[in-house]
């Protein structure tokens, strides 16, 4: 047999391999063992976008040094707020959204307490503000920015007070009795100083720059340089992505409006050279 036609046999034997293998995935996908398999409740855990939305501002909790406090308290000086909610006894996920948050924050040129704040709150009514204290001197640490400690809270809840939240910004969880943690989505929500829901970011890594333009569209463009307002005007917020992308139509229009200033400029220079010459020629004449 020559090797052409030896080739041709395996490669028809593994693409029979594979299709029988799609197939047998595909009918073992559709059994209603395999459909009912997923943990009880895991259905209901996630994040529904609530953009525009009035988050309520009268909710009260305890902050970390066991005052009881009211949301709209952070809600001041026409800063925009980041919400997250967590527990602080999560064994994985929250500490890795608080990470994850510690880390952008690190970069990012603003501070939390001067240009936004940070409200992060236990969704177990179990957790006391001691324990929220401990969280915070941590993250504050981690952070190590002079100031920021006045600008994060970690605040602590009663069950009613932490449901009206979450559901006010489209955050399901679940709690697991059998083994006492919760079920629960991954992300942050970035909220207007009037207490409205401006962006979502997903997932336990978070983009300072996203981060960044994001804040000072809440903030009602009050905050920034002029790169940002460029950046702001070229790149848009998908919130089917939690993200910031470039609006291709405003960055050809920059670049046009860019090109005709650096020939205008060019040309004026030229014109403004040409005439000095003529003028020295003249006067030597």
């Amino acid at each position: 047999m020559s090797g052409m036609a030896m080739t041709k046999r395996w490669a028809l034997a593994a693409a029979l391999v594979v299709l029988a293998a799609t197939s047998a995935m595909a009918q073992f996908l559709s059994e209603p063992s395999v459909k009912g398999a997923l943990p009880p409740g895991l259905s209901k855990v996630g994040i529904d976008q609530r953009l525009n939305e009035q988050v309520p501002l009268d909710l009260h909790f305890k902050d970390e040094q066991g005052r009881t406090v009211r949301l709209g308290d952070y809600f001041h000086n026409g800063r925009p707020v980041i919400i997250s909610l967590v527990y602080y006894n999560c064994p994985m996920l929250c500490g890795e959204v608080l990470n994850g948050m510690s880390t952008a924050f690190k970069v990012l040129k603003f501070t939390p307490g001067k240009e936004y704040e940070v409200v992060t709150l236990s969704i177990d009514p179990r957790e006391k503000p001691e324990l929220a204290a401990a969280k915070k001197r941590s993250y504050i640490e981690h952070l190590d920015r002079p100031g920021a400690e006045a600008g994060w809270h970690f605040l602590t809840g009663e069950q009613p007070q932490i449901d009206a939240l979450a559901d006010a910004i489209g955050w399901h969880y679940q709690y697991d009795p059998k083994i006492d943690q919760f079920a629960h989505a991954a992300g942050i929500v970035l909220v207007t100083p009037l207490g409205r829901i401006s962006q979502y970011y997903y997932g336990v890594e978070f983009s300072a720059r996203d981060m960044r333009l994001g804040i000072i569209e809440a903030s009602g463009n009050r905050i920034g340089s002029l790169a940002d307002q460029v950046l702001l005007y070229c790149y848009h917020y998908d919130p089917r992505t939690g993200k910031y992308g470039a609006v291709i139509y405003n960055v050809v229009r920059l670049a046009g409006a860019a090109t005709v200033l650096i020939l205008g400029s060019f040309l004026f220079t030229m014109f403004r050279r040409e005439a000095t010459r003529r003028k020295l020629e003249t006067g030597r004449a």
